[in-house]
């Protein structure tokens, strides 16, 4: 008895977000006498031990995720300043962007976008028939019209499309936040629609304390990940690899990082396999050398010979 509560309070424990004890009554009426007992004597004290150990739940917030939208197709509802910011995002992520709006409720950034062939622009007012177009990955509604955009929100609720109908949190299956851009570096913001501008507020005291070669830092590890994938491509070294990687990463600074070039990482990946990270400082020495050796075999273009007699 002891044995089998232990073994259904462990799974209990790993799963914190499992159905009560009481609720497994409806699966098997066994397995709650089991769990009732386990949990009788030893679950709370257990649970307990482990409060610090887990990480709470904060019910409340979103899923914060980067949505690969790349070469898919999002519908944009509307040609004013909303719209044209969710543009920038969609085109920054290399989505491929149709705009439905008459071409008099354009504004001038979404008119250039339009003229620059950078988003297919359909100039007339939305149809219910548009949501079956494409195979859209998204849509966005950002027009002045309440009951209109509530319309089409039910639409892509009956039709399964997720969609953001701005400044109606209620009728959005996800928010935009405020977002830091440099290079592959992206840093968003949210307050789950309560606060935009204090979300703009915090992301500019975030991106003044980051450094400025951030980005830079941050292609160059991204180059380093792709080299060392190529010396060391079998899954099982996966562990190996991230942990070598989070070594390197805690080693250098962003200045040593943005210097890094394409020499100093193959000097590098060397070290992958006896598992260890050198200094810097051995990197440009490794560097400084090749680049003395390669002036020894230069030619200089004289010609010696000796004569004897």
């Amino acid at each position: 008895m002891v044995t089998l509560g232990c073994l259904i309070r462990s799974c209990l424990l790993f799963h914190p977000i499992s159905p009560s004890p009481c609720l497994l009554s409806a699966a098997n009426p066994f397995c709650v006498f089991i769990a009732v007992a386990a949990t009788k004597h030893t679950h709370g004290a257990m649970a307990d031990s482990q409060k610090e150990k887990f990480p709470p739940i904060q019910g409340g917030g979103s899923l914060m995720i980067a949505w690969q939208v790349k070469d898919k197709h999002v519908l944009v509802i509307g040609g004013g300043e909303v719209a044209a910011g969710r543009i920038v995002h969609l085109l920054n992520a290399d989505a491929l962007v149709t705009v439905i709006c008459p071409s008099t409720g354009l504004n001038p950034e979404v008119s250039y976008r339009v003229a620059q062939k950078q988003v297919t622009h359909v100039n007339r007012t939305f149809l219910p028939s548009d949501l079956d177009d494409k195979e859209w990955s998204m849509v966005l509604v950002a027009i002045d019209d309440p009951a209109a955009s509530t319309q089409i929100w039910k639409l892509c609720k009956q039709k399964r499309l997720v969609a953001n109908i701005a400044d109606v949190p209620p009728e959005c299956d996800f928010y935009f936040g405020s977002v830091h851009r440099d290079g592959p570096l992206q840093v968003m913001v949210s307050t789950n629609g309560k606060g935009p501008r204090l979300a703009s507020m915090i992301r500019r005291f975030i991106a003044k304390q980051l450094p400025s070669n951030a980005g830079r830092a941050i292609e160059s590890i991204g180059e380093l990940r792709v080299k060392l994938r190529q010396v060391a491509p079998r899954p099982e070294e996966g562990p190996k690899r991230m942990s070598w990687m989070k070594d390197v990463s805690d080693k250098y600074s962003w200045e040593e990082m943005c210097e890094m070039t394409d020499e100093d990482m193959t000097n590098l990946l060397e070290f992958y396999g006896p598992n260890k990270v050198p200094s810097f400082g051995d990197l440009r020495a490794m560097r400084a050398s090749a680049v003395e050796a390669a002036k020894a075999d230069v030619f200089d273009g004289s010609f010696g010979f000796s004569v004897g007699v």
